[in-house]
């Protein structure tokens, strides 16, 4: 597998009119990872990727997928596969034809059979898009993105509307793909998905990347988080905490389990019952709720 990026975006721009909705973006995809591309409403990321994708001309600054402009189709179209929010496939159509015609404009070879049981719609193979479910409509869009195997996937929103199961059996399917060498660029809403999944993940806000790492890289960047309550009067707290009047404490901490061990040793030294105690790392959802604040 090639180590150059699969994804260059180097110092773009895009305003419209007096409006300035990406600026200055920079970052990077490399081969085999799954990205995910999360922000603000608002935040520019729907489109940055637009732009990626190569349905938007950039204001100024540079973007290169697979080492060409995006603009290049007959280089690059070929080789990616978009998962838009809605894909707008004919109601008219049936699921086999919709994936059939879809797969032809890729100009990548598969089977239309094939990619309809990746994504567990072969009982309604024969079934018009209009009588679709919204989650089956998703899955559509699924298997249309996935035609051929393409090296570069882009994923937008793609569980929303899915139950459990069909949530499960999408990402099962997205883990053999990557497998298979495919690179990933995922949008959600849903921040536990990126958490689980992402290899890195980039925070847009206001049009800027004002965050970008792992997932521990990011959740380090703030303090954990240690909760309980205590019955009044108690010994002097061990540690810096905010003790509220009815008695609950938190203590925020960059050192978890040093902190958490003073804790516990001072509670069974002064035999103080911690009640509803709880103790754990910054999630990505409070890293998401920072740059906002």
């Amino acid at each position: 597998m090639s180590t150059s990026p699969v994804i260059e975006v180097d110092h773009l721009n895009l305003t419209y009119g007096d409006f300035h909705a990406v600026k200055d973006l920079s970052f990077e995809v490399r081969p085999g990872e799954l990205y995910a591309l999360l922000g603000t409403n608002g935040a520019g990321k729907t489109s940055t990727l637009e732009i990626v994708e190569g349905h938007r001309a950039p204001s100024s600054g540079t973007v290169r997928v697979f080492g060409r402009s995006p603009g290049d189709r007959t280089a690059v179209r070929p080789r990616m596969g978009i998962m838009l929010q809605e894909s707008g496939f004919s109601p008219d159509l049936t699921v086999r034809e919709s994936v059939g015609l879809i797969g032809k404009l890729t100009r990548r070879t598969d089977d239309a059979d094939r990619v309809i049981d990746v994504v567990d719609l072969t009982r309604k193979a024969g079934t018009r898009v209009g009588q679709l479910s919204g989650g089956e409509k998703r899955r559509l869009d699924f298997a249309t993105a996935v035609w051929g195997t393409p090296e570069l996937i882009f994923l937008d929103e793609p569980t929303t509307g899915l139950d459990i199961q069909s949530r499960d059996h999408l990402w099962n399917a997205v883990d053999r793909l990557r497998e298979n060498g495919s690179t990933v660029v995922l949008t959600t809403h849903y921040l536990e998905e990126a958490q689980q999944r992402a290899d890195r993940i980039g925070l847009m806000h206001q049009g800027v990347l004002n965050r970008e790492g792992t997932v521990a890289e990011l959740t380090r960047t703030l303090p954990s988080v240690i909760k309980f309550t205590l019955a009044t009067p108690v010994p002097a707290l061990p540690l810096q905490g905010a003790v509220a009047a009815d008695g609950s404490v938190v203590v925020e901490t960059f050192t978890l389990q040093k902190d958490l061990h003073v804790l516990l040793t001072w509670a069974q030294e002064n035999a103080l019952d911690l009640r509803d105690l709880s103790a754990g790392a910054t999630r990505l959802d409070d890293v998401f709720r920072a740059i906002e604040s």
